[in-house]
C-alpha cells in the first residue's frame, strides 16, 4: 500500500487532505501476509475500481473520521472483548514499531516504516527494547490473547509511546 497523501483531522474539525509532514510520509507501507487475503477481499467488496479511491471510507465514501472509524468498526466493543479497554487504535502502530524494534529493525528501517525523516522517534524505540523477547514474540503471534497496557515516558503527562503485555 502507498502513501502519497494523509487526512490529516484538526482538533477544531476540518479534515483536510494534504502533504504528509515530512519526504519520508511518502512511502510504501508493509502489509503482513497473513491479512493479504482479508485486504483482498475489503478491496474487492468495498472499495471502487477508480486509481484514487480510499481503501477504507465513511459510510458516504469520504475520508473515514476517527470517530466514524471507532464507531463502524465496533472498535469499543472489540478492545472490551479482548480485555483492552485502554487501547486506542493508533497505539497498535506504536506496538507495531516497538515489535520491529525488538526484532532487530535498524534505525533506517524504523524511520522508513513510521514516515520519519528525524531519528528522534525510531531511536525512542531502539533504546526501549533489548532485543527479540517472549512478550514480542507472544504479541505478533497472539495479541488477541492479550492485556495491553500503555508505556509512557518518563514526563508526568507523556503520551503513550508504546505498548506491552500483561
Amino acid at each position: 500500500m502507498t502513501v502519497r497523501a494523509p487526512y490529516v483531522e484538526w482538533s477544531t474539525g476540518p479534515l483536510v487532505l494534504g502533504p504528509p509532514k515530512s519526504k519520508a510520509g511518502r512511502r510504501v507501507v508493509g502489509i503482513p501476509q497473513a491479512i493479504i487475503p482479508v485486504l483482498r477481499e475489503h478491496m474487492a467488496t468495498f472499495v471502487k475500481a477508480e486509481p484514487d479511491a480510499l481503501a477504507f471510507s465513511g459510510i458516504k465514501g469520504g475520508p473515514l473520521r476517527r470517530s466514524g472509524f471507532n464507531r463502524l468498526a465496533s472498535w469499543w466493543e472489540a478492545v472490551r472483548v479482548v480485555g483492552a479497554e485502554c487501547l486506542h487504535v493508533h497505539d497498535l502502530r506504536h506496538t507495531g514499531n516497538m515489535i520491529a524494534a525488538e526484532s532487530g529493525a535498524g534505525l533506517k528501517d524504523l524511520m522508513a516504516r513510521m514516515g520519519h525523516d528525524n531519528v528522534r522517534a525510531a531511536t525512542i524505540y531502539q533504546h526501549v527494547v533489548r532485543g527479540p523477547t517472549k512478550r514480542s514474540q507472544m504479541l505478533s503471534t497472539s495479541t488477541s490473547a492479550v492485556r495491553m497496557t500503555r508505556v509512557r515516558t518518563g514526563r508526568p503527562g507523556a503520551r503513550a509511546r508504546g505498548l506491552i503485555a500483561r
